[in-house]
């Protein structure tokens, strides 16, 4: 059986201004991973430099402190097998240009700067991020009828 695990998904400003928070989420459910949280929200400037501390130093810091900052988001944690390889996978290359055609940047995305969703990379960076977005109560862990018709 593969390993369970748990990611965290930012649908960025630029896809919630274009309508795509229900496409977006559908693709994860449709792959088979639950929904074990979800909220819309403003990320402001303190938790964004939280969320993007590992690349402080890096000269595209300040952009994406303003980008992500710039409208609402859609925060989210996806809840089943190998979450963060299936998120990742299904989100495309970072840089939408090299994306597969049928991922969700592949499909959906032009530009590096305005690639629409974020995952965690790692189940260090998806248990960090997490605790960030969420307290422990507002995480639901359920089993859906259908799982046994997509986890063994």
């Amino acid at each position: 059986m593969a390993q369970q695990s748990q990611t965290l998904i930012i649908v960025k400003p630029d896809a919630v201004q274009r309508g795509l928070i229900g496409e977006i989420i559908s693709t994860f459910e449709d792959k088979g991973l639950r929904v074990a949280a979800l909220k819309l929200m403003q990320i402001d400037r303190q938790l964004a430099e939280r969320h993007y501390a590992v690349h402080r130093d890096k000269p595209f810091f300040e952009g994406l402190v303003a980008f992500i900052t710039s409208g609402p988001v859609a925060v989210g944690v996806l809840a089943g097998p190998n979450a963060i390889e299936a998120t990742r996978n299904l989100m495309g290359a970072t840089n939408p240009v090299n994306a597969a055609p049928g991922s969700i940047r592949g499909r959906y995305a032009l530009d590096i700067g305005r690639n629409l969703i974020h995952g965690s990379d790692s189940p260090e960076s998806a248990r960090y991020e997490i605790d960030l977005f969420f307290r422990p109560d507002e995480i639901l862990s359920y089993r859906r009828d259908i799982d046994n018709w997509i986890i063994e």
